[in-house]
């Protein structure tokens, strides 16, 4: 938006035969002549009705309008009437003031420096939690689609992806100082991890990076997760930009100021608690609204439809114990379903990062089961061997909708 001020200064240049001298020097409107074009047609009425004296629009960074000649009430009443066409315009058009701070002004923390020491439990404890319950590779790495689970390419760990199609490029993570990590530090790791906010700056996507769910990663978990990431091998592997947009919503890159203590895990129930939440369950298996908000009473009910990017169409399943969803799941078959990718003699989707959580103790899987016990049933039928159907329980469209 461009602000009006009063310039007491007088312009000697300007010629009283001329009506007005429009100038808009907003860096905005520098790089848009079709917005130029209708702020000016937008104005100029206004100054027209007001003044029979040259005007002269221009100025610094943010514009000024300096007026020649004008009582101080016309110059007021002016000022009052193009300062709400130009909101009016600016609202439309998407401009922003240059007082309005962006989001990584308002809400991103400042760097500080940490460095987290590498100590043997930490390597093994983050290669866990890498390879397994918080699945990093699945994204930030090519996969090999040839393979049940699509894995990680041997060797390419870490390396990142250009999900083309997807629209989003994951990042090369792995400490190579020219194309990967190797150069940020672990803070900016760690607020990129739990906060959302990238090495230099942008806010990050929360429906790709599910940077929602590891904030409540304990302080100990996460210096697992960098400690191991510098300790894999660095592979060169250059990627685009990724794209980003002034639109994104971001309502969990809130930056964290306090310690995150170790959870309690005194109980298979709490452990798996704990679990469930850095795993990301809800990421697939709990519906959202625009904002990134749970949709009440539907979570873990499944029915969030992907049909982007390499993976083949499929719809998350409902894992609460209602009858519609997994209420004929016993431990033992919740187990085999993860270590196999299997329900039966029926594949899951690979949309369904099992590879990684197979890789979980069995002690930490039936911690995990022994919590999905304890969620509220939710009856909301998601079938992948059906089509695509409008669904009046969520209202969404999803595999098996029409089955509620």
């Amino acid at each position: 938006m461009v602000w009006l001020t009063e310039t007491a200064q007088p312009f000697p240049n300007v010629s009283p035969s001329r009506l007005a001298i429009y100038q808009l020097q907003s860096p905005t409107f520098k790089k848009a002549k079709r917005r130029r074009k209708v702020m000016t047609s937008l104005i100029a009425p206004i100054i027209r009705n007001h003044l029979n004296s040259p005007v002269l629009l221009g100025g610094s960074q943010c514009g000024s309008i300096i007026f020649l000649r004008a009582s101080l009430p016309m110059r007021i009443g002016l000022i009052c009437r193009a300062a709400t066409i130009l909101s009016i315009v600016a609202a439309l058009l998407g401009c922003r003031s240059p007082s309005s701070n962006n989001q990584e002004t308002l809400k991103a923390r400042p760097l500080i420096p940490r460095e987290f020491v590498r100590t043997p439990e930490r390597l093994v404890r983050g290669s866990y939690l890498v390879n397994g319950v918080a699945w990093c590779f699945s994204c930030h790495d090519p996969l090999d689609f040839s393979k049940p689970g699509w894995p990680p390419v041997l060797g390419k760990e870490g390396s990142g992806y250009d999900w083309g199609s997807f629209g989003q490029v994951a990042p090369n993570i792995t400490p190579d100082l020219e194309t990967g990590a190797g150069s940020w530090t672990d803070d900016m790791l760690a607020r990129a991890i739990r906060e959302g906010v990238a090495h230099d700056g942008h806010f990050l996507n929360p429906a790709v990076m599910p940077y929602e769910f590891y904030r409540a990663m304990s302080d100990e978990d996460l210096a697992s997760v960098i400690v191991y990431l510098r300790s894999i091998p660095p592979v060169r592997n250059h990627l685009p930009l990724p794209k980003t947009t002034d639109n994104l919503v971001t309502p969990y890159a809130v930056p964290i100021t306090s310690p995150i203590p170790q959870p309690n895990i005194s109980t298979p129930q709490k452990r798996g608690a704990y679990l469930v939440q850095i795993a990301g369950c809800q990421y697939c298996h709990t519906l959202r609204d625009v904002n990134r908000r749970s949709l009440p009473g539907l979570e873990f009910a499944g029915g969030d439809l992907v049909t982007t990017g390499p993976h083949p169409e499929a719809s998350s399943a409902n894992i609460t114990q209602d009858p519609s969803g997994i209420s004929y799941y016993d431990e033992a078959q919740f187990l085999k379903t993860i270590r196999t990718g299997k329900v039966g003699a029926r594949q899951i989707s690979p949309n369904m990062p099992w590879w990684y959580f197979a890789r979980m103790t069995d002690e930490d899987l039936k911690s995990v089961f022994a919590f999905l016990r304890t969620v509220k049933p939710v009856h909301h039928r998601v079938d992948n061997t059906e089509p695509v159907s409008y669904c009046r329980i969520c209202g969404r469209k999803h595999a098996g909708g029409a089955l509620n």
